[in-house]
């Protein structure tokens, strides 16, 4: 009974230093320049929401929603559809070709791509893709596909064979055995893959700020960087400008969670 208590206690001390930056960036965001010189850290009190449509509008969240919606949602797709399909043929064919090519998957996790910065920037540069959301897309595709295929591997791998095979000796191919049969079954690693890769992907800044710093096609971190710079003595509005820069990426994990806890329970089995 103690020592239930006692990790109820630390448990509630881990949860209210976790949660105390969020009430910190949202209460700020709330209160107007009298308000936080004032009491930073007490309740909004009236809460505003002026510094919301000040950041909006001073920091063109908008065009940038834009293109980090883009960007995250079409390399989302390019990494789900290849990666799922080429953890299908790693985990289904056991030859040296396919061990040799899930190993060279496992290198691409635990390279830093910061290695590889210049080149890829060079390649991007002379494919004439530099300032462009395919730039954008085709970096992160590339960048993740590692990650995807070891989710999507040790997951296909749980599976009983017996279900492809099913649908081989009805007359199906490969491919709508794989289609039709077995990457339905995949929908909880699917939302672990992109639940994780989207929260890559949109908060990632130093890629965003090398390939599309200029170009009109920034990124909401880019530009919410851009602000605060401007109006780092405006706390309302520089943490009013983080929350909104936040908030679509955090809804989209509310929304999937489940998933993450799911398809790392369920399937990641080696």
């Amino acid at each position: 009974m103690r020592r239930t208590f006692l990790l109820e206690i630390v448990m509630i001390a881990v949860a209210v230093a976790f949660l105390f930056p969020v009430y910190t960036l949202v209460s700020l965001a709330l209160k107007d320049p009298a308000q936080i010189s004032q009491a930073p850290l007490a309740l909004p009190d009236p809460p505003t929401l002026d510094n919301f449509a000040t950041a909006w509008s001073a920091a063109a969240l908008g065009p940038s929603l834009v293109n980090s919606t883009v960007i995250t949602v079409v390399s989302l797709v390019a990494l789900i559809a290849l990666g799922s399909f080429a953890a299908y043929f790693l985990a289904r064919v056991q030859t040296r070709l396919g061990y040799g090519l899930y190993i060279l998957f496992l290198l691409g996790i635990v390279l830093p791509f910061q290695l590889g910065m210049i080149p890829l920037y060079r390649l991007v540069t002379d494919l004439g893709l530099i300032g462009t959301h395919a730039g954008m897309i085709l970096f992160y595709t590339g960048i993740q596909l590692p990650f995807t295929v070891f989710l999507y591997t040790g997951f296909i791998r749980a599976l009983p064979r017996e279900y492809a095979s099913a649908a081989q000796i009805d007359g199906a191919g490969h491919l709508t055995a794989f289609t039709r049969v077995v990457f339905p079954l995949l929908r909880p690693i699917t939302g672990t893959v992109l639940i994780l890769n989207a929260v890559f992907i949109w908060n990632d800044f130093f890629t965003p700020l090398v390939y599309l710093g200029g170009s009109g096609f920034e990124t909401v971190p880019v530009s919410v960087f851009a602000y605060v710079g401007q109006y780092v003595s405006q706390h309302g509005l520089v943490f009013a400008g983080l929350v909104l820069g936040a908030l679509p990426i955090v809804a989209v994990f509310l929304a999937l969670q489940r998933y993450v806890i799911k398809g790392f329970s369920s399937g990641l089995k080696g």
